[in-house]
């Protein structure tokens, strides 16, 4: 080929080309097993691109395209050969710094990670150091000892620090190698990632050999040392130096301990301290055996022991008496300038029937009587009456039965004036002292409304005259104490007994502070189906709102809504209003009171600890009890005991019932409340009445269809009752028939005998005359010699004409015959008598 035909020239008589550059084959792969796979391969020919420009002959290449300036005259001239070659060197030099700066980019990014994680390795040290010397510190005596455990994980945190290093550095070192090698399959990978259609997903160790595998070229397949192993891509080693920071920022985080402040009381369970600590109960049993305390996770330890446990685990611990809890919950003492005035609370007293509920009803202009039970009122009810002048009065009715006392004293303690109701046709009566009491003992004033005055025996000035005789002068009489006559049947005069409540209130000036939490008095309770555990509440102080976390009696709970008397439905309620709450945890006790906390937390501390000391109050009565059960055994036997289960709708009914009971019980007998709540009778009351053989007795509730049939099949005897009266004669009843019955001698009559005779085979038969009486076959016999008793037992026969008859009367003569007894004699007196059985009475 001659010279004339490798000139590089771009004239358009001859045309510029190149040679096919890329040679394909197929190689075949041989495995283990018989297994081949057939590869597709390419050769790929460097291009070269002579010229003769000038003597010389030196050779200069880039990358894949060949250069050689040789001898010759060429179409270009020295100064555009220069300036080529100085663009190409330009052009070499620019990648190549290029190249330099992002690698020591890289490497610049690397040391300063590092340098980050050296810092917080530091940073964990020193905060590590400073909790070992606080708890050093904290600790008394010889048990500043470290865990062992911490020391294992500072150990294992420095460990994983190195580790993370060394990683750090094998990283950057196989980045720095494999980087230049990897850029073109990176990009490769990445298109194809992008073309590549979805499919099924395939086998975790199928993927990773296909990830790790490379493409089979002549030279990878003629290269033995990249052959077996491929290099990770720039974007895995990214990914996995992020994975690692995040890692190491989470173990930063866990390893954190979280400083609790733990409130301590007097004797506090393991589980309780263990929750407060936010800390397995599995270590805290554990810190205990350590100490050498063996205790498990419900039982109690003591507040040094607790203590102690609390230094253990790095915690502040803070020491309170039981009395403690219930410091504060009060609140503060209201200011002059921050109350403002009240409604006034009214109860109204008096004695059973005399009026109490229909007069108030007149006032609400209502019907409440209708509804109760044998029309007597059995609850305690609170209403708010509205005045034309836009004034309120509050009024809670109290019964005025004998067995409903602690009500009427709850009333008088929570009110600020008594409206003592007397019928004018009756007169001062029993409950109606009891009432005058109450409102002494309360301190508050009396304002006395005679009632009945339609009746056409009623008589106003007898009534004035009687209660001056228990120290109440009314205005009449020269006291001080306001009288209205009123008729709650034809609403007489019912004007005048608001404005003499009002004008009592007034001498009172009633204030109460609405801007503050609530606090008042649960009037009553009970537990309704779909509502739960509901309870009538008297706010005294504060405001009390939907969504307030309160304490009442030995439960808490959360006001999930509130009602008006009337059953209407309302967000808040101010001093001296009546409100029925619902959200209580189970129903309280009447007479309890109603406080608003801060948390739920405050709330439970609370009630957890008057439920401990209710228990601990019932667990001394018990054992007392039991003692003196024991020596009154000892003295007269055993002693007659009725079980009962009390269920009643309210919980004022219940103590009434327990009240009522407790006054049954003798000496010889008594009534045992097994239990009483509020509530209808379910399977859980059944149970207990059938292992303790108790009689349950529902009061306006009623049980449940698997109660029933429960009660129906195990032989459990449930009473219903809606008037008290009726539970305390069945009861008295039951008692007398438990007891046992006594047997007292009835005189039947006397025979004289006036012969003896002699039968074979039978023995010695006394011919008698009757006397005096009758002398009846099987009664009991004494025979008399003299006055003096010489045998006592039963009569054998007695005949009459050789005939046996049942009873011979006086006048009659007749034959007996003795069981057991012969030595009878002529005039002897046969006494007859028989034993007859009397009911013991309580």
């Amino acid at each position: 080929m001659n010279e004339k035909n490798h000139k590089l020239s771009l004239s358009p008589k001859r045309r510029l080309e190149l040679r096919k550059t890329v040679d394909a084959g197929q190689v075949r792969q041989s495995f283990s097993h018989g297994r081949s796979k057939v590869v597709a391969v390419e050769v790929r020919k460097k291009r070269s691109i002579q010229g003769h420009f000038s003597t010389g002959g030196d050779v200069h290449a880039t990358e894949d395209v060949l250069f050689t300036i040789s001898s010759g005259n060429g179409d270009l001239t020295a100064q555009e050969k220069a300036s080529r070659m100085r663009a190409l060197k330009e052009a070499a030099q620019q990648k190549a710094e290029a190249e330099a700066r992002r690698r020591a980019e890289e490497e610049a990014r690397l040391k300063e990670e590092e340098e980050n994680r050296r810092r917080a390795a530091e940073e964990e040290e020193k905060k590590r150091k400073a909790d070992q010397q606080a708890m050093e510190q904290n600790v008394p005596g010889n048990m500043a000892v470290a865990p062992p455990r911490e020391k294992s994980r500072s150990e294992g945190g420095r460990k994983q620090g190195e580790e993370k290093r060394t990683g750090g550095e094998k990283s950057s070192t196989e980045l720095s190698r494999s980087r230049v090698m990897l850029e073109e399959d990176e990009e490769e990978g990445e298109r194809k990632k992008g073309q590549r259609s979805p499919q099924t997903k395939q086998p975790a160790a199928k993927r990773e050999a296909r990830r790790r595998s490379a493409k089979l070229t002549v030279t990878s397949a003629l290269d033995d040392e990249d052959r077996s192993q491929r290099g990770r891509s720039i974007a895995a080693l990214r990914r996995a130096q992020e994975k690692e920071r995040r890692k190491h920022i989470l173990q930063q985080k866990s390893n954190e301990k979280v400083v609790r402040d733990v409130v301590i009381p007097e004797a506090i369970t393991v589980q309780e301290l263990a929750n407060r600590m936010a800390e397995r109960g599995a270590n805290v049993i554990k810190v205990l055996m350590r100490v050498g305390v063996m205790a498990t996770i419900n039982q109690s330890i003591d507040a040094d022991t607790a203590e102690l446990v609390v230094s253990e685990f790095g915690h502040l611990s803070k020491r309170v008496a039981d009395a403690d809890i219930e410091e504060g919950v009060l609140g503060p003492e209201d200011m002059a300038d921050q109350l403002m005035p009240r409604a006034p609370v009214v109860t109204v007293m008096g004695h059973v029937d005399h009026g109490k509920t229909s007069l108030l009803d007149a006032l609400r202009q209502t019907d409440v009587v209708s509804g109760e039970a044998g029309g007597i009122t059995q609850h305690i009810g609170a209403y708010q009456v509205a005045l034309p002048t836009g004034q309120h009065i509050t009024f809670i009715d109290t019964p005025g039965h004998e067995a409903f006392t602690a009500m009427r004293a709850r009333g008088a303690k929570v009110t600020d004036i008594v409206v003592l109701v007397v019928a004018a046709d009756d007169g001062v009566m029993p409950q109606t002292i009891e009432a005058i009491r109450h409102a002494r003992a309360a301190g508050v004033p009396v304002v006395v409304a005679i009632n009945k005055l339609d009746r056409p025996e009623a008589n106003p000035e007898r009534v004035r005259t009687d209660l001056l005789q228990h120290g109440v002068v009314l205005e009449s009489h020269g006291g001080d104490v306001l009288s209205v006559e009123v008729s709650a049947k034809n609403r007489l005069n019912l004007d005048r007994l608001e404005e003499a409540v009002l004008l009592q209130a007034e001498i009172l000036d009633l204030k109460a502070n609405p801007e503050r939490s609530a606090i008042g008095t649960i009037i009553e309770a009970r537990v309704e189906k779909g509502r739960g555990s509901v309870a009538t509440v008297l706010v005294q102080r504060g405001t009390l709102k939907t969504g307030d976390v309160f304490v009442g009696g030995k439960e808490w709970g959360r006001v999930r809504a509130m009602l008006d008397d009337r059953g209407r439905r309302v967000e808040q309620a101010g001093p001296a209003v009546p409100v029925e709450v619902l959200g209580f945890q189970a129903a309280p006790d009447a007479g309890d009171d109603f406080i608003v906390v801060e948390d739920e937390m405050r709330a439970r501390e609370i009630a957890s600890y008057r439920q401990r000391k209710q228990r601990e109050t019932q667990h001394v009565q018990s054992g007392r009890s039991t003692l003196q059960e024991m020596f009154t055994r000892i003295r007269t036997g055993d002693s007659k005991e009725l079980s009962v289960v009390i269920k009643c709708d309210v919980q004022g009914t219940v103590e009434a019932l327990l009240s009522t009971l407790g006054k049954l019980c003798t000496s010889s007998a008594k009534v045992r409340v097994l239990h009483s709540s509020v509530g209808g009778i379910n399977e859980s009351d059944v149970t207990l009445a059938k292992a303790s053989q108790a009689l349950i007795v529902g009061f306006n509730v009623r049980a449940n269809p698997q109660a029933r049939e429960m009660a129906r099949r195990d032989d459990v005897e449930i009473r219903y009752y809606s008037v008290i009266y009726n539970v305390a004669d069945d009861i008295r009843a039951v008692l007398s028939g438990m007891l046992e019955p006594t047997y007292r001698e009835k005189f039947l009559g006397y025979a004289e005998i006036r012969q003896v005779f002699t039968i074979s085979r039978i023995g010695k038969v006394a011919g008698c005359m009757v006397t005096e009486g009758l002398i009846r076959r099987g009664a009991r016999v004494r025979l008399l010699r003299d006055n003096v008793v010489v045998h006592e037992g039963n009569l054998l026969q007695l005949k009459r004409f050789k005939e046996d008859t049942r009873e011979v009367r006086a006048g009659f003569d007749c034959g007996v015959c003795f069981e057991n007894f012969h030595d009878i004699r002529d005039h002897d007196i046969v006494e007859c008598y028989e034993m007859e059985k009397v009911v013991s009475a309580l």
